[in-house]
């Protein structure tokens, strides 16, 4: 994973950027310039020639777009990135070493493109006062839309029957491993620019609170290990928050900040707080319902935990 691997430091400087109060603008260039030093000392020949077919013009955009999207929680900000995150894609699939960072953004380029859909069906601004967020009503309606005629991904036939028994074990409706389709597309080897790592986008320290190994060989590129790791996240969720979206929501932005929501809006209801969640969430969600009703042709309120 040494090739582009500078330019994912730069993503996780955005997100460190995001994480802050007053985040300081992002130095692009200057970046950009460190992390070519850092490659020049660390990387061998060949990791720099291929580092030399970047475009560092369209990483560069990516990345200032990237930060916005990241700071934010307005859905339609995303459909600035289409074209940036279309741009940078073919950069991280032409070669073997970032294939995997390819494969973890090709399953959020529908963000970008919901986004701008519903950006073009928003009213105009009307005194510098922005559309407010899709309801989760709307994201509901253009999710199953969109993904109703999508097929299914590669290896998804092959890997669904081996998962599901796993998720039953742990007592999650089996209908949620179709989560990987949309974490990864059934890829194993996705890897986020902060480190979540394969079908189902386990962070290190997730992953080892759920007694994952990350060396000699990281457990988390492994069918079983992955699988069960993720029901478990997701039961103990569900018990949190007794509600498989909530639970979902929480999968994807955490615990914490689904709680303050709840708590700061007095409800328990995902669709009460689902606008101020972090725009990826409020995409995510209703995404993965959509998943399921494609896939399973089952709605998510209906899914039912296997008995103990």
């Amino acid at each position: 994973m040494k090739i582009f691997r500078v330019v994912f430091i730069l993503l996780f400087a955005c997100r460190l950027a995001s994480a802050q109060t007053n985040p300081a603008p992002l130095d692009v260039n200057g970046l950009l310039n460190a992390a070519q030093n850092w490659a020049q000392e660390n990387l061998d020949d060949d990791v720099l020639r291929a580092l030399q077919d970047v475009d560092r013009a369209k990483v560069g955009d990516f990345l200032k777009q990237y930060q916005n999207y990241l700071q934010g929680d307005y859905v339609l900000d995303l459909a600035q990135l289409n074209t940036a995150a279309t741009a940078v894609l073919p950069l991280l699939e032409a070669h073997e070493e970032t294939q995997p960072y390819a494969a973890w953004l090709r399953s959020r380029l529908d963000y970008f493109d919901i986004a701008g859909q519903f950006t073009a069906l928003a009213p105009p601004r009307t005194n510098a006062v922005p559309p407010p967020n899709p309801t989760f009503k709307q994201e509901q309606e253009i999710w199953v839309k969109k993904v109703a005629p999508q097929p299914w991904p590669k290896n998804a036939a092959e890997l669904v029957p081996k998962l599901k028994p796993i998720f039953l074990e742990e007592r999650v409706p089996a209908e949620l491993v179709w989560l990987a389709e949309v974490e990864s597309g059934f890829d194993a080897h996705a890897e986020s620019p902060v480190g979540a790592l394969g079908m189902f986008q386990l962070m290190p320290a997730t992953a080892k609170e759920f007694g994952l190994s990350l060396w000699p060989f990281d457990e988390r590129k492994q069918l079983e290990p992955s699988a069960r790791a993720a029901a478990k996240l997701l039961r103990k969720l569900h018990a949190q928050f007794g509600d498989w979206r909530l639970a979902v929501a929480a999968y994807n932005c955490g615990e914490g900040r689904v709680g303050k929501a709840l708590t700061r809006y007095d409800t328990k209801s995902y669709a009460r707080i689902a606008t101020h969640l972090p725009a990826e969430t409020q995409m995510y969600v209703p995404k993965v319902e959509a998943t399921i009703l494609a896939r399973e042709g089952i709605q998510m309120e209906k899914m039912k935990s296997p008995a103990l």
